[in-house]
């Protein structure tokens, strides 16, 4: 509920961001559509997350999120509706915050706008599947070691595929970015990711 009235506050208060709003869910949408099969019960996909959170804090890539997951569930046979809560706690609450957070450590540390983008897109990424490996892990626990084991495990499958793609997701949320400030400067001014007079010295990375 708190995501969605984030929602309708943004677009109420900010009408000209609608359709930034839109392209951060496609954004999303597409990019947790492409999936690896990786441990049992689960996959390894991009999420996307971060660069919303990024735009729009992440109250709203909650809400998004979640939409998001819902859709994939009913038209893509992708998650499925039992695990919905499951995943929409781990790839939109969990990994939008961690990104966020990652992206202020980085620009109040004096970061260029781009690295922290790159930062949020990978830790939101991470962030996502240690929670989703947690969550396995208390599913499935291990005969012998239990929890800790299958969580060492999890974690561990998840890594191979999981690092690579948390990278690949960093540099590709720098280039739309980098797009965006091209073909969306007013809208990011208003969003206060970039300011008129050193907008050129904030998307140097």
């Amino acid at each position: 509920m708190h995501g969605a009235r984030a929602v309708v506050r943004e677009v109420r208060e900010r009408p000209e961001t609608k359709l930034l709003l839109g392209a951060a869910g496609a954004f999303t949408f597409v990019l947790s559509a492409i999936k690896l099969p990786s441990v049992t019960g689960s996959s390894s996909h991009p999420t996307g997350t971060g660069l919303g959170a990024v735009l729009f804090r992440p109250p709203v890539m909650a809400f998004l999120g979640t939409v998001v997951l819902l859709f994939q569930a009913l038209l893509l046979a992708h998650g499925g509706l039992t695990t919905l809560g499951a995943n929409a706690f781990s790839m939109a609450v969990v990994g939008p915050w961690a990104g966020y957070a990652a992206y202020r450590i980085a620009t109040r540390a004096g970061a260029p706008l781009l690295v922290g983008v790159f930062a949020a897109m990978c830790l939101a990424d991470l962030a996502t599947y240690v929670t989703t490996a947690l969550q396995l892990a208390l599913a499935f626990p291990d005969p012998v070691s239990g929890f800790l084991g299958a969580a060492t495990k999890f974690l561990g499958i998840f890594a191979l595929t999981q690092v690579p793609l948390a990278l690949a997701e960093g540099f590709l949320g720098v280039l739309v970015m980098r797009a965006l400030t091209q073909v969306a400067a007013p809208e990011l001014q208003r969003l206060g990711l970039i300011k008129p007079d050193v907008a050129q010295e904030k998307i140097d990375a």
